[in-house]
């Protein structure tokens, strides 16, 4: 399928988020990091061509928004936090699609950290779908 505009990527990599999430009773007592990363694709061309922060996503705020979102001490599960990073993302609605990794280090064992990616999109009627 042809797109109609380029599709660009915007990335955040390794924001380190402090906040709560986990099943267990003393992962529900004290923050812990969590690891994000996304790649949105989106068209940056006339952002390119402007030179205005208003032509483009805002990674800044995206920052915050999902800064925001990890600290609200609502997730047990780190699949549930990454559902609502990618809701965020596409929320603008310049995002065609969104890939959100988030990661827990420690988690397992032996392993540097364990995660969860996953990639949400616009559909054709501008509805997210997986």
């Amino acid at each position: 399928m042809k797109r109609s505009c380029p599709m660009d990527r915007m990335t955040i990599n390794d924001l380190v988020v402090r906040c709560v999430v986990g099943t267990k009773p003393e992962e529900r007592t004290s923050p812990q990091d969590v690891c994000v990363n996304v790649i949105l694709e989106c068209d940056l061309s006339k952002a390119g061509r402007s030179d205005n922060l208003d032509d483009t996503v805002n990674y800044s705020d995206l920052r915050r928004r999902i800064v925001s979102l990890a600290q609200s001490g609502r997730f047990r599960l780190i699949e549930s936090m990454a559902e609502a990073i990618a809701g965020v993302c596409l929320s603008d609605r310049r995002v065609h699609s969104a890939i959100v990794r988030v990661e827990k280090p420690g988690a397992v064992p032996g392993a540097r950290s364990a995660g969860v990616e996953m990639r949400r999109e616009h559909g054709r009627d501008g509805d997210r779908r997986r």
